[in-house]
């Protein structure tokens, strides 16, 4: 990623400014040129994000950009920036701070990330890069143990500066979700694809405010910034499905069936998401009701029973999330099939033996050993966790 030496002078920190005030951010000539339309696009959809945060809160601790120097991470944190000059910004005053994770995946990242941090400086923000291990042994693959390591780097970040945590996922990157999901035979949960405001278990709020922004907005932001984005070689190498959905199929489709598929893919998404939302706050409901009905589990993890009476009277749409939720409860994680498994105890019982679920390696006070699995039985009435 090429970086000029000082592409915006007037918004280097400390710099002298026109209005003569302090170098916090505020009040410095802004850095974009009269005509930038791809750019005032990304500084709107930051602007709506930002306002949907208490404004006395999110200007004392600010905001944090995951930044890969990509042209969809550079456009989001120029936006950003753009937000902390007055009077109009919805972070007049606000700290913005990038954080690039290097995984040491490819020759050179350390150049590569050091550079993208030194053009969030450029532009005003705070940077700092954070160097993780990746397993790359991992049964998932190499590149799915890099975005783990990358979450949790950014949440820690944000967690630590109480500060909301920006992601650069745009339009295109929620067609491509939905495509990948639907090829998979995944329901509404999973078809709901990319959210663009969730708030992590520990309480880091995740906003993506891209996510109806196209990639070639934040491409001619870029360019009528004057920044010159990294290209990862990743996101040309036909051996990732993505690459293939994004450089084949997704014109394909176009070209078949009109203009519009990228943008009707991420509707069917919203759509999705808005019936999962309902179904899921149904099944928490009814998953605390049908606790309290059945009796104190004897499993250590303590999941409790679930009286199959009880969930025969659920829809299926309903009674399977309450059964994923039970489980990951206690630890597992469960896929579809095993899913249907533990209805059939409840629909089609005909005495069949347990259901054997994964578990997550990892619980409180230590870890799992290899291969440990939960097990869910129907007995005396009821659905039973055990772990083996």
């Amino acid at each position: 990623m090429a970086v000029l030496s000082n592409p915006f002078p007037s918004a280097q920190p400390g710099a002298p400014t026109d209005e003569g005030r302090d170098d916090s951010g505020q009040g410095r000539r802004p850095f974009w040129p009269d005509y930038s339309p791809h750019f005032l696009k990304v500084r709107h959809r930051v602007r709506s994000a930002l306002r949907s945060i208490d404004a006395g809160a999110i200007r004392t601790s600010g905001v944090v950009i995951g930044l890969s120097g990509g042209a969809d991470s550079l456009a989001l944190l120029a936006g950003a920036c753009a937000e902390t000059f007055g009077p109009k910004g919805a972070l007049v005053g606000g700290p913005v701070h990038a954080v690039v994770v290097d995984h040491r995946l490819q020759d050179g990242s350390a150049d590569v990330a050091r550079r993208a941090a030194d053009t969030a400086r450029s532009l005003g923000a705070t940077a700092e890069v954070v160097v993780v291990d990746i397993d790359k042994d991992s049964p998932h693959g190499p590149e799915y143990a890099a975005r783990i390591e990358r979450h949790r780097a950014l949440r820690e970040v944000a967690r630590r500066r109480h500060a909301p945590l920006l992601l650069a996922h745009t339009l295109d990157d929620q067609a491509e979700t939905v495509l990948l999901r639907l090829a998979r035979g995944g329901g509404p949960q999973a078809l709901s694809a990319i959210r663009d405001d969730l708030t992590w278990s520990d309480g880091t709020r995740i906003l993506r405010p891209l996510l109806s922004v196209r990639r070639a907005d934040t491409k001619g932001c870029c360019t009528e910034l004057g920044l010159s984005p990294w290209e990862d070689p990743h996101n040309d190498d036909p051996a990732f499905a993505r690459v293939r959905v994004r450089r084949s199929i997704l014109p394909l489709l176009e070209r078949e069936l009109g203009p519009g598929v990228a943008e009707n893919l991420a509707k069917t998404a919203a759509l999705a998401a808005l019936d999962n939302d309902s179904l899921d706050s149904s099944a928490e409901a009814e998953l605390t009701s049908l606790l309290e009905e059945g009796r104190p589990s004897a499993s250590e993890r303590g999941g409790g029973e679930l009286p199959v009476s009880g969930l025969a009277t659920l829809d299926d749409a309903v009674a399977t999330r309450v059964i994923g939720r039970w489980v990951r409860r206690s630890g597992g994680e469960p896929n579809t099939k095993q899913i249907d498994a533990i209805m059939a105890l409840v629909r089609n019982y005909h005495g069949q033996g347990a259901v054997q679920v994964p578990v997550s390696g990892k619980v409180q006070g230590g870890a799992r050993p290899a291969g440990a699995r939960l097990v869910v039985a129907r007995k005396d009435g009821t659905l039973q966790l055990s772990e083996e």
